[in-house]
């Protein structure tokens, strides 16, 4: 994963506080998921780093939580023998934004707004993004919107894009069960590139889980090709 990416995914989903434990840096996370709870190597480091590391999850009453890049493999040794166990593999995608930016939308499919309408934030509840997760986008610095989606005057989908270092990260990502396989989803990403291109980012990102293969399949027909995969690495249940 290149700097640029790597910085826009961390301010563009940011958590409560870091704290620094030598070669990591630790996010506290107050219940919005692992992407903010997690501990990710950003410089070099030593066993015992590790050992810091779970002590301040366990000083924010957090469960330990590694976020390990795919090509980290010194990093997943380290944890494989500690009996740390592989969970959520995630896939990052991307695209130059004008591949997407390019096709106008029918007025009434998609809009880009701030702050999020109660029918969006109603759509991310449903999608188990609930107040702790919708707090995280409140504490993104800098342009950020969120995109509705809507069928027949409906609001259908909602999904969040904020852009650092010149990517546009989009997040949360949901379409309401009755509105599925109705390219609601396809029109969103094309509003978030439209939007990102005014706001002049360059590229645009997301991250999402290998086991979403329908999800993946749609960003690649979209034009997004893979650059970069992590994976989240926990102690097994009681032993810490």
């Amino acid at each position: 994963m290149d700097t640029a990416l790597a910085a826009a995914c961390e301010a563009t989903w940011p958590a409560t506080e870091y704290a620094k434990a030598g070669g990591f840096s630790v996010g506290r996370g107050l219940g919005a998921g692992g992407r903010v709870s997690s501990a990710r190597a950003i410089g070099d480091w030593q066993e015992s780093d590790i050992d810091a590391v779970i002590a301040v999850h366990q000083h924010w009453q957090q469960a330990p939580l590694f976020r390990v890049v795919d090509d980290e493999q010194r990093l997943i040794v380290a944890l494989e023998a500690r009996g740390f166990q592989c969970e959520n593999p995630t896939v990052v995608m991307e695209t130059a934004t004008v591949e997407l930016a390019t096709v106008a939308l029918p007025r009434g499919m998609a809009s880009s707004i701030w702050p999020p309408s109660e029918s969006q934030r109603d759509i991310w509840a449903a999608g188990n993004i609930g107040p702790q997760r919708q707090a995280v986008m409140e504490r993104v610095k800098g342009a950020k919107a969120a995109i509705l989606g809507q069928v027949e005057g409906c609001s259908a989908g909602a999904a969040f894009a904020a852009i650092a270092q010149g990517v546009a990260m989009v997040h949360c990502v949901e379409v309401l069960p009755d509105w599925q396989r109705r390219g609601v989803a396809s029109r969103m990403m094309h509003q978030a590139a439209l939007w990102a291109a005014e706001q002049g980012a360059s590229r645009l990102a997301l991250a999402v889980g290998r086991e979403n293969m329908a999800a993946i399949a749609l960003y690649r027909r979209l034009g997004l090709r893979e650059v970069a995969g992590y994976r989240y690495y926990s102690p097994p249940e009681g032993e810490i």
